[in-house]
């Protein structure tokens, strides 16, 4: 009897579960984020129906085809943001980095980018690198004490993992001077170092773990060839292939590599096949990572995607920098929340392209868009103004999330890493739309409405319809 009653217990629960389950799939819980107000606000739940869709544009979501699986959405970490942090109230500053990394509370980031000692908006002192004692091949003098220091990039980290974790990918503008054939004139690395530049590779991950911090994933140069350090691509798969790919190996680290990272995607496109084609280069590469400086060329991508399909891709740096050409009419920093259209319509090109994590570049900038880094000999102009994701006005205090800041975390906040991209189709002029199942069963529909008027769409899942009205000019996440 009381084997047949616990069966009976069993069977009902498992009953009740299913049509809880069941239920749950029914209705939608949707954040908005648009021009008339709402910032990530959470709306009543929204319900699945039986019927024929109302009115307005149709997507069908199909689940039986995936595409990539998400590694993460950020930004990137510079000794400028905490700098510019800094001047804050000690509450108010934690008020931003909960906004940026606390999983509940904030967008929740999950993949960061931090670079290894000088860049252009590492601005806490001079130009540096981690051994500026020319000819230290055995690098006695090696440090990674600035990073530690109160405006550190390494402090920056530990105090922002206080409300989130994320992944962390570290690239280089340069080595030491003393490394390259002449600052001045030929800034390649002369192949004598090349050992040494692996040993100085590790040496930086070992400091950083030895204070608590893992880095992910290291690579080799940020924009090199034809930005930063003129090494050429040829010679960066030996670099790769023959020293750092074996010493890391070797070393008993966690830490994966990237080759180094394009400035614009055409230029993936035409320079990476000359390492990925490689196989004892290709091996010792565990991310495809570049950056969006050109504003299109996503097919390329695409292509390169499909190619190395077996690879998963970054667009890990992208920001509105004069330097960089764009914008050429808009005033930097940028406040408008309506800006953050130009975002959410990139983050949806590139991910369409294939692309597993996006990442904006400064995080935190001054009400200038600085403090900038200056060593013009380093490619780090004065002056050079950008936009960030969040400005703070040291002077009045003023905390601004700017529409970048919004429509990246319509993304990083709910299309946690794990979760795989799936078929979404339909078209209508204006309505982009883009889903993910999670590694839980459910899914997330991110809904851009990039129209000056609100307009109605459908979504269509396993036999079921969501309508949704959609704001003017506005990001919409449904989860279920």
């Amino acid at each position: 009897m009381s084997s047949r009653c616990a069966f009976l217990r069993t069977t009902l629960t498992l009953a009740l579960a299913i049509s809880v389950s069941g239920l749950q799939a029914q209705t939608a819980k949707l954040h908005i984020s648009s021009t008339a107000g709402d910032r990530l606000t959470a709306k009543p739940d929204a319900q699945f129906s039986d019927g024929k869709p109302a009115g307005g544009s149709t997507f069908q979501i199909n689940d039986s085809v995936k595409y990539q699986k998400v590694a993460g959405f950020g930004a990137s970490i510079m000794e400028a943001g905490l700098m510019t942090l800094n001047t804050l109230p000690a509450d108010k500053q934690e008020d931003v980095l909960r906004a940026l990394f606390d999983t509940k509370d904030g967008a929740g980031y999950t993949a960061m980018k931090t670079p290894l000692a000088g860049t252009d908006f590492q601005s806490a002192g001079p130009w540096f690198t981690y051994d500026d004692t020319p000819g230290d091949v055995e690098l006695k003098n090696f440090s990674v004490a600035r990073d530690f220091g109160p405006n550190g990039v390494g402090t920056y980290i530990l105090r922002a993992r206080k409300y989130g974790n994320f992944a962390l990918q570290a690239p280089m503008d340069y080595p030491p001077d003393w490394m390259l054939y002449d600052v001045k004139k030929h800034q390649d690395i002369q192949p004598k170092y090349y050992p040494v530049l692996a040993k100085y590779f590790l040496k930086y991950l070992e400091e950083y773990e030895k204070r608590g911090i893992v880095v992910d994933y290291l690579s080799l140069f940020n924009e090199p060839e034809e930005v930063y350090t003129k090494i050429k691509y040829p010679e960066i798969k030996m670099l790769l292939r023959d020293f750092v790919g074996p010493a890391l190996q070797q070393s008993g680290l966690t830490t994966k590599l990237m080759m180094s990272e394009a400035p614009e995607r055409k230029v993936a496109y035409r320079r990476y096949p000359m390492v990925l084609d490689d196989p004892a280069a290709r091996k010792f590469v565990s991310v495809v990572a570049y950056h969006g400086y050109d504003f299109k060329n996503f097919d390329k991508i695409a292509e390169l995607e499909k190619r190395y399909s077996d690879l998963p891709f970054w667009m890990d740096e992208v920001c509105y920098a004069y330097e960089a050409g764009y914008p050429k009419d808009k005033k930097l920093p940028i406040y408008e929340f309506d800006d953050g259209d130009v975002w959410g319509n990139i983050i949806f090109n590139d991910l369409e392209a294939g692309t597993s994590a996006w990442l904006y570049w400064n995080a935190i900038l001054d009400e200038t868009g600085g403090p900038w880094a200056i060593s013009p000999i380093h490619g780090n102009p004065d002056p050079n103004a950008q936009h960030p994701v969040v400005i703070i006005d040291k002077t009045t205090h003023e905390i601004t999330y700017t529409g970048t800041f919004w429509y990246l975390a319509h993304f990083s906040k709910f299309v946690r890493p794990g979760a795989v991209r799936v078929e979404t189709t339909g078209k209508t002029k204006g309505v982009r739309v883009m889903t993910f199942q999670t590694p839980q069963g459910g899914y997330v529909a991110e809904v851009l409405n990039s129209l000056n008027e609100s307009t109605d769409v459908n979504l269509e899942s396993k036999g079921k319809t969501l309508h949704l009205t959609l704001p003017a000019r506005s990001i919409t996440t449904a989860t279920w």
